[in-house]
Formats: structure tokens, sequence, C-alpha cells
């Protein structure tokens, strides 16, 4: 008898310390372990893109009705935000120190614009493109009105599948307040007032507490074999042959915050 946990531990994002399909993988394993009381997802994550963690609630949900024996709780250490929350709202509970930081349920995408440093400098931006909107927010031209309420519709979509999901997930336990969705964050005392964590506890008390057996198995899987020898070295281009080798692409620009 033991707790089976996977971990979250890290950015969330193709490429970056936790992604969707290693996550997928563990916690298949983890749900299907006979002798596992429970599934135990460890987070100390401030999130990533809406996607990677999206992907990973959906997967906690269809296992959640392939396993209804097993009950899976996330317990959050240092930091459950953004992406990282939207992973430990799939669980049946949520738990987490009392100075953990929760909550951060919002969408960012940041840059920069160059444009006026272009006309300073007297340097020309030569764009060409098939289709009027392709060089849309490009970071050396001005942003067109038009263009910026595309784009900020884009993270209000995003946004609300974050919170759907987000209520879906926690019901009516969450308290009836909309800072909670306003990308706000809270201390674990804080969020347990508002609903967003069911109590104050460990990875390990969850274990010995709530799933009686104290006993951990990790079921998450090791990345590329290589990166721990890459990092144990400390070569400072361990993740980008990492990501040469295993063939993953860099993210895109929307971080849930």
């Amino acid at each position: 008898a033991h707790t089976a946990m996977v971990a979250v531990k890290g950015m969330i994002g193709e490429g970056m310390d936790v992604d969707a399909n290693t996550l997928v993988t563990g916690l298949r394993a983890a749900f299907k372990a006979k002798h596992a009381k429970g599934v135990l997802i460890a987070i100390n994550s401030p999130g990533g893109t809406p996607v990677q963690a999206g992907l990973v609630y959906d997967e906690i949900m269809r296992l959640r009705e392939q396993y209804p024996e097993k009950k899976v709780i996330a317990a959050i250490t240092d930091t459950g935000a953004s992406g990282a929350y939207y992973i430990a709202a799939a669980a049946h509970e949520i738990y987490s120190h009392k100075a953990s930081i929760v909550g951060s349920i919002g969408v960012i995408s940041a840059g920069f614009g160059f444009a006026e440093i272009l006309e300073k400098i007297g340097v020309e931006r030569r764009v060409f493109a098939a289709g009027d909107n392709k060089a849309m927010l490009d970071f050396f031209q001005p942003v067109k009105a038009d263009e910026k309420k595309h784009f900020e519709g884009i993270l209000g979509i995003v946004h609300k599948q974050f919170v759907d999901d987000v209520k879906a997930g926690r019901k009516d336990r969450l308290v009836a307040d909309d800072l909670i969705f306003s990308g706000l964050y809270w201390t674990g005392e804080q969020a347990a007032e508002l609903g967003l964590v069911d109590g104050l506890s460990s990875p390990g008390g969850v274990a010995r507490d709530l799933f009686k057996a104290e006993k951990i198995i990790d079921y998450t899987p090791n990345k590329h074999p290589l990166e721990g020898v890459f990092k144990n070295l400390g070569v400072s281009i361990a993740n980008q042959v990492s990501q040469l080798v295993s063939g993953s692409t860099s993210v895109g620009g929307l971080l849930l915050k």
C-alpha cells in the first residue's frame, strides 16, 4: 500500500520543466497502480501555458471517471499559481501550507514596442506578408486599435476557459467574489477562506492523514535521460541540448497568471 505521487515542479510548457505529455504519462501510471491508496499531485509551480495546463486538467478529469475508486488530491508547497492552480483544480481536494502562494487566475501576454526607436535612429522596417493581419502586433510597428481589440478578445476567451474549469472543479466551495478570478494571488491561509484550497497540509500530511498510506512512490516520469547528467555537471547549455535531442519546440506567447 502506498500513495502514488506525481510532481508538478517548475514552469509548465512544452520544452519547459513540466509538459503535458510527461505529466499525463505519470498520472495514468499513478491511477492504474494496483496498490495505490490515492493519487497525490505535489505542486510547486508558478504556472505556464494555458494549453499545457488545460491538457493536464482534462486528463485528470478523464482519469477520475475511469478510476472512480481512486481519489486525487493536490498539495501545494511554495507556489501553486496560475497554470499550476489550473491543474490543481481538477483534483477532488486541494491543500497547501499557510504561507503558500495560491491563485493568480488570469492570462497574460507581454512584449515590447520599438517603433519609435527605429524612427529615431533612422532604421526602416521592411515586412512582407500575404494577409492583411499576418504582421499583427509586430514589435517594430505601432499597435493598431483593431489588432489590440482582437488580441484582447483572445485573452478574454482563454481567461473564461480557465475560470470555467476552475469553477467546474471547485464547484460551490469557492466564495462568490470576482476578485478570485482577477489575477490576484493569496497565501494558503487566505486561499482556504476563499475556497481555493480545502485546508492546510503538506504532501506528506496528505499521504499520512488522508490516504492513510505514509509511503510515497513517485510516478513522475523522468525527462530525457541526459538531462540529469547535464544538470549535475553544471553545463549551461543543458536545456538546449535536451530540446534538440528530444525534438521539443518553444512555447507560444500566452501565459496563465
